[in-house]
């Protein structure tokens, strides 16, 4: 008696169908495996793509310098480990290198932000005009921090979005007075709503005032005699100028830091790749680890499998043994046994992808996080619910197809 494809599969959902709480159950590994695999990978690409977006939206060309620390052997009676800020005098001297496009040196507090009765607490960043050249296409109403701001050191404010709605309840704030440490200053400026910077950074949560503003009243951190800020960020003129303008801007800090040959840096230059290529890393990483631990639950579902077909073929025994006096060959039986383990790994597969595409999505509709589910991960998920079950199935059904007629048909 032998079966084709399709006969075998309808026997197969017989034989499931006879016994439904039990092949319920046996699912139920697989579902739960399926489904934490695209959940979980949903995360990991989710926030993949989110840092990859802020990071992006940053700006394509720009630069960033971060202070570091001496080594033991830096001039200047400089100790090991001693921190190197970065100065607002050295940020003028990185104007006009090769590939410079515009330079941005910026101080950053936290302060308290207050408008009659409401108050919120937020990051204060004193910046340039220039600015607005690294990081363009930010204002979505009235006017940047200029020139004239800075040199007179003038109690001006743009705010971001979420500052709007958090004191001024979704006002247009613009010509209003706010006090930022107990300071008076007029808001200018509203910036676009531009979302998570991603690490616990919000533009949407910040305040930008003149740098010289900010270093004269809101912070007083020195270096000597010069003003030290947080950051620098330089805009390249075009993609091809990055590499160009790092290699000036590593020199020009060298000089000035009077770094000599083999000495560490005390400073670090990254580029926006450097960074995504970082990000990219980490959260791959991330993806990775959690593809792998929905992958145990998954090769447990796979076990639970192989025990239960295991059972059914002691069950069955008489049954393969009357197929096999009738001319069913040892193949017919190994492919029928197969199929119905196949047939369980690939339903639970699908109920599992639809379970864990429905949790990512339930995740990003409540607003927890962005989940993104791809068509590989589902992919993958599939794949290796059919994979379980041809792994799992196949030394069951190997175990039936090998039992003797005289000895099946003898089995009580």
């Amino acid at each position: 008696m032998r079966l084709n494809f399709s006969q075998n599969v309808r026997s197969a959902l017989r034989a499931l169908l006879a016994n439904k709480l039990r092949s319920a159950l046996t699912m139920l590994g697989i579902v739960i495996g399926v489904g934490s695999v695209v959940a979980l990978l949903s995360v990991g690409t989710g926030a993949q793509s989110s840092i990859t977006n802020q990071i992006s939206n940053i700006g394509a060309n720009v630069i960033t310098i971060y202070s570091g620390t001496r080594n033991q052997s830096a001039p200047s009676g400089a100790g090991g480990g001693a921190t190197a800020p970065l100065t607002y005098e050295e940020s003028k001297e990185l104007k006009g290198l090769t590939g410079v496009a515009a330079v941005s040196p910026q101080v950053q507090s936290r302060q308290t932000l207050k408008y009659q009765t409401s108050q919120t607490s937020v990051q204060v960043v004193g910046v340039e005009p220039d600015y607005a050249i690294v990081h363009p296409n930010q204002l979505d109403h009235g006017s940047f921090i200029s020139a004239s701001d800075v040199s007179s050191k003038a109690r001006v404010a743009v705010v971001g979005s979420q500052v709007v709605t958090d004191l001024f309840g979704g006002l247009d704030p613009v010509g209003k007075t706010i006090k930022i440490n107990g300071i008076l200053f007029q808001v200018i400026g509203v910036l676009k709503s531009q979302g998570s910077g991603g690490f616990g950074f919000s533009r949407d949560s910040t305040t930008y005032v003149p740098i010289t503003t900010a270093m004269a009243r809101l912070s007083n951190s020195r270096v000597g005699n010069q003003k030290s800020v947080s950051t620098i960020e330089v805009s390249a003129a075009n993609s091809d100028s990055i590499t160009p303008a790092i290699t000036a801007i590593t020199a020009k800090l060298h000089t000035l830091h009077k770094i000599g040959i083999g000495e560490k840096d005390d400073f670090t230059v990254q580029s926006q790749s450097d960074i995504l290529a970082t990000a990219t890393s980490v959260t791959t990483t991330l993806t990775v680890f959690l593809g792998a631990i929905a992958g145990i639950s998954l090769l447990v579902g796979g076990i639970g499998v192989m025990n239960i077909m295991l059972v059914s073929v002691t069950e069955r025994t008489r049954e393969i043994g009357l197929r096999k006096a009738v001319g069913a060959r040892r193949r017919d039986i190994l492919y029928q046994f197969l199929t119905e383990t196949l047939v369980l790994s690939i339903v639970g597969g699908v109920i599992g992808i639809v379970i864990g595409w429905g949790i990512a999505t339930a995740v990003s509709a409540a607003g927890l996080m962005t989940t993104v589910v791809s068509i590989e991960s589902v992919a993958l998920a599939f794949g290796f619910s059919a994979a379980i079950g041809i792994f799992f199935g196949l030394y069951p059904a190997n175990r039936a197809a090998g039992l003797k007629p005289i000895e099946a048909l003898r089995y009580e």
